[in-house]
């Protein structure tokens, strides 16, 4: 897994690695600051009218989502448990990408990628050419 980071920022200078997490921080906490005013907006907006309700602060549209989440949300998908004795065990499996094969990238890596890398770049540069037909029937 060390090699996938080496490899994926091999090109970039240190300060630019620390000036892309600095501002996917700035932009993670932007949204996440963003979601919980749309989210007490639209109380505001709706909940005391329809159902007379009170409005609610910012905090608590924050804490009203993390409840919901929690309640309902489970670990992602889309809310349906495919069996309730196992469902820790489906939640991770449902959780995105499986990095257990990631243990055998370093070792890939050193073992064959560059060499199928360079093999790649010679054929992006060097197109095979087209056989024309006519000659296949001489």
């Amino acid at each position: 897994m060390t090699n996938f980071f080496t490899h994926k920022f091999r090109k970039k200078s240190p300060i630019k690695i620390i000036g892309m997490i600095f501002f996917g921080t700035i932009a993670i906490v932007g949204l996440a600051i963003l979601f919980g005013f749309v989210l007490m907006w639209l109380w505001n907006w709706l909940m005391p009218e329809l159902f007379g309700l009170t409005t609610i602060t910012y905090w608590q549209a924050v804490g009203l989502f993390i409840l919901l989440k929690i309640l309902l949300g489970g670990c992602g998908g889309s809310g349906k448990k495919k069996s309730s004795k196992h469902s820790g065990r489906a939640c991770k499996k449902e959780s995105g990408t499986d990095f257990s094969k990631w243990k055998h990238y370093d070792k890939f890596w050193k073992e064959e990628g560059n060499k199928h890398f360079k093999d790649y770049l010679n054929r992006q540069s060097n197109p095979p050419q087209q056989n024309d037909p006519k000659s296949d029937l001489e």
